[in-house]
């Protein structure tokens, strides 16, 4: 649909039906030349400012003190997902100088070294979801591949059993949903389940002595005296279980369905796997799988031209800065080449950067090497399904097909 002739003014770009085929490129190449700085009309009678160019995106991620993730949250309602009350709890709403001391301590489990001492455990995972499938010569990708890899990742890192996973997947699609809700708070139960789970896995951890699981790390990180406590622990973990896993899933199967759209650079992947990791970079910039955060006005200030005043939310669209001309040449092209593609796919930089960016990295890049190696002659085999929201860019489902193969694992 060709959107030239549409008024700017009466367009809602939170309406998920926009989303249903993929990006809306024009429309946002629209929004950057004519309006930068949008209010953005909702529903319910009221209003946010839509952010659309990389350079205010950054601006924005950079200015904590005048855009404020803890005042009203990170979506639109700040009851979304949680009571705000609860939420603030959740290193996503935190400003400094919480945000800076919970960061401090939480990036020490994640640290360069940390990831690199992962990358055997990340390649026996994905090694171990490949069998399952690739006798079979054929699956569902997002489903069979991409969903499986990053949950397992991060319910082994937890030190939780694999008996495990199927209950932590519906906890994610349950959270995942409640973004999508027209109620608020309509993952409470849920973040009540998974706190009286990981509590009672926190419990078992200490009578096990298993210092090295992620949950007994962080109990013992220090900064400037101060450690997590346990609850303060359970509400990160329910954090991860959704961000982490969901996330990176999302990218992997996107980036496979970019993959496969264009067998040409697929091809090359196989002939020379050290194009994998900047093949990566420009996945998650293509991809775009987290298309926006909201932040709020704390002070009335001024940003592309247009006054903000205190109160006003603001939401970074992720997903239009990162195909912003000024920045990627061409950028509606897929192309693994690029030069290190300046993409805010982890972020807009600054504090609230992806404190998983690296461990998101070495899954994507191992999965991505195993894959081309495994699943030989790879393609499409029916229609795809999307999540249906303008929040996240999600694949319900992608079928494939592959020559069969020998399980390794066994």
């Amino acid at each position: 649909m060709t959107t030239d002739t549409l008024d700017l003014t009466d367009i809602d770009i939170t309406d998920a039906t926009w989303f249903a085929d993929g990006m809306p490129y024009e429309l946002f190449a629209r929004m950057r030349r004519e309006a930068p700085v949008r209010w953005n009309k909702l529903p319910d009678g009221t209003g946010c400012w839509c952010v659309t160019r990389h350079e205010d995106v950054s601006a924005i991620s950079r200015d904590t003190e005048t855009f404020s993730s803890n005042k009203a949250g990170i979506f639109l309602h700040p009851d979304q997902v949680l009571p705000l009350d609860l939420a603030r709890n959740l290193l996503l709403y935190m400003d400094p100088p919480q945000h800076t001391k919970y960061r401090l301590i939480l990036q020490k489990a994640f640290t360069p070294n940390t990831v690199k001492k992962l990358e055997d455990i990340i390649r026996a995972r994905v090694t171990k979801t490949l069998d399952a499938v690739v006798e079979a010569g054929e699956c569902d990708f997002a489903h069979d591949i991409a969903v499986p890899i990053p949950l397992g990742m991060i319910t082994q890192l937890m030190g939780v059993p694999d008996e495990d996973i199927p209950q932590f997947y519906a906890w994610t699609e349950q959270i995942e949903a409640a973004q999508r809700a027209d109620e608020p708070n309509a993952a409470s139960n849920v973040f009540m389940e998974m706190a009286g789970y990981i509590h009672a896995q926190i419990e078992r951890q200490i009578g096990e002595g298993n210092e090295e699981s992620l949950v007994m790390r962080l109990r013992a990180a220090e900064v400037e005296g101060e450690q997590l406590t346990d609850p303060e622990i359970l509400v990160f973990f329910g954090l991860l279980a959704f961000a982490g896993n969901d996330t990176t899933r999302n990218t992997l199967a996107n980036g496979m369905h970019a993959l496969l759209e264009h067998p040409e650079q697929l091809q090359e992947l196989v002939d020379d796997p050290s194009l994998i990791p900047a093949a990566i970079e420009e996945i998650l910039r293509y991809t775009s799988v987290v298309r926006w955060f909201n932040r709020t006005a704390t002070k009335d200030t001024e940003l592309g031209g247009q006054q903000i005043k205190e109160g006003d939310r603001v939401i970074m669209w992720y997903a239009s800065a990162s195909f912003d001309e000024e920045v990627t040449e061409d950028p509606t092209r897929f192309d693994i080449h690029r030069d290190k593609p300046d993409h805010k796919t982890f972020g807009g930089g600054g504090r609230h950067f992806c404190l998983g960016a690296g461990l998101a990295r070495a899954e994507l890049r191992i999965s991505l090497e195993e894959i081309t190696s495994r699943l030989k002659d790879i393609k499409q085999s029916g229609d795809l399904e999307r999540l249906p929201s303008s929040w996240a860019n999600g694949l319900v489902k992608l079928p494939v097909t592959f020559t069969p193969g020998p399980k390794l694992g066994e």
